[in-house]
């Protein structure tokens, strides 16, 4: 069989789907995210990584198209979708029999824990770089699926992740809609939600650091889902549900390690404080003793300089 655009479009309008309530629409709207993503460049290849971005793409598209009773749950059509030819997934070390588990896989938690990667056919890959013919697969989905409501759609699904949330909040506010989501969500749209926001923290951080590490001054740009400076934050996420941009610092992975460890913080006037409890190899030129009371590299908006309350926790927590 030649796996041409032909057999993709045919692909792509066969998909097996519960048929009850009008069809269950999840499958087609992940397929429409996965066009939007090759269309921004996000995915370029077999990979189909669980992102920030495929997710709220998911959502987005959800609101535009469905119209029946059906619950917009990512992780259904994700992993039902190893049911189509064009779709394997990859799961991650110790998980290979728990992603043969269909209700546990139902849990968006447990999907990227258990699931590394999906991967799609290499000519699938290759048919996708090409905007004709994402087109034509676009208009197929949307033609086969969703006929009364594909006017809403738009040209390129309006999915850019929404960042005002974390660019204007104070944590405090933050934290109440984080609290409120809580109590009014479902634990898996909660999940889903929560790692929206993760992911808009995780780019807006190396953002404003001009893909900077602020203590080692490490630069280095990457593609868009490969990232060598890490968003890291002040206090943790868990303990204060605050993802905005004044509880985040970019440091280089080992740094972000040794941060969250305790073996380093930051002091009032934004100098490197070195723990004393730990030896290291003075030589190396990756020993952390380098930058003792060094000052690390702010942001160019004081609004969103690093928050001087937050690396006091940090100090009191690591008994600096």
């Amino acid at each position: 069989m030649v796996k041409n655009l032909a057999y993709y479009v045919y692909c792509f309008t066969h998909l097996k789907r519960d048929n009850k309530n009008g069809g269950a629409p999840h499958k087609p709207i992940l397929l429409l995210s996965l066009i939007n993503l090759f269309n921004k460049g996000i995915y370029n290849n077999q990979e189909i990584l669980i992102t920030a971005e495929l997710v709220s793409s998911f959502k987005t598209n959800w609101n535009k198209l469905v119209f029946t009773n059906h619950h917009p749950i990512f992780s259904l059509p994700f992993y039902h979708m190893n049911s189509e030819p064009f779709w394997k997934l990859i799961p991650n070390l110790g998980c290979e029999k728990w992603i043969e588990s269909k209700s546990s896989m139902r849990s968006f938690g447990n999907l990227t824990t258990a699931v590394k990667t999906a991967l799609i056919d290499k000519e699938l890959s290759i048919i996708l770089l090409k905007p004709e013919n994402r087109d034509i697969l676009k208009i197929a989905i949307l033609d086969r699926y969703f006929p009364e409501s594909k006017s809403n759609y738009g040209s390129n699904g309006n999915d850019e992740l929404p960042s005002v949330m974390i660019l204007h909040e104070s944590s405090e506010e933050y934290k109440r809609k984080i609290i409120e989501l809580k109590n009014s969500l479902d634990e898996n749209a909660f999940q889903e939600e929560i790692f929206i926001r993760s992911g808009i923290f995780k780019r807006e951080i190396p953002k404003i650091y001009d893909n900077t590490c602020c203590i080692s001054g490490m630069r280095i740009d990457a593609t868009a889902n490969i990232s060598m400076i890490d968003a890291c934050h002040i206090v943790p996420f868990a303990e204060a549900y605050d993802d905005t941009l004044t509880n985040g610092i970019a440091l280089s992975p080992n740094l972000h390690r040794a941060f969250d460890r305790g073996l380093i913080s930051i002091s009032d006037d934004y100098r490197v404080l070195i723990k004393k409890n730990f030896v290291e190899n003075s030589n190396s030129v990756f020993n952390l003793t380098q930058f003792e009371n060094q000052k690390i590299i702010l942001p160019k908006h004081e609004t969103y300089f690093p928050s001087l309350e937050n690396f006091h926790y940090h100090r009191n927590r690591f008994n600096f």
